[in-house]
């Protein structure tokens, strides 16, 4: 059995009508194991909080945006790895 794998990019979601979007805190640090459904990161509008959940089980592999960074939706604000069996 060998082992492979994959990558998924962490993008900013359509947060509705607002044209700043702060990435306000990162939960994790580079390297650390997270869990499908864990809160990888905060977003906050003008209007409201948005924790950004992990669709998978992985390591944070990269950091694209740091905290206080102005973002706008679509952007990568980082990666997360996870191992595949084949």
């Amino acid at each position: 059995m060998t082992s492979k794998t994959e990558d998924f990019e962490l993008i900013t979601p359509d947060l509705g009508d607002t044209d700043k979007i702060e990435l306000v805190r990162w939960n994790f640090q580079l390297g650390d194991q997270i869990n499908e459904g864990e809160e990888v990161c905060e977003l906050v509008t003008d209007k409201a909080s948005f924790p950004m959940e992990s669709p998978i089980n992985g390591i944070l592999a990269r950091i694209d945006r740091t905290k206080g960074s102005i973002i706008k939706k679509g952007e990568i604000l980082g990666m997360i790895r996870r191992n595949v069996s084949e």
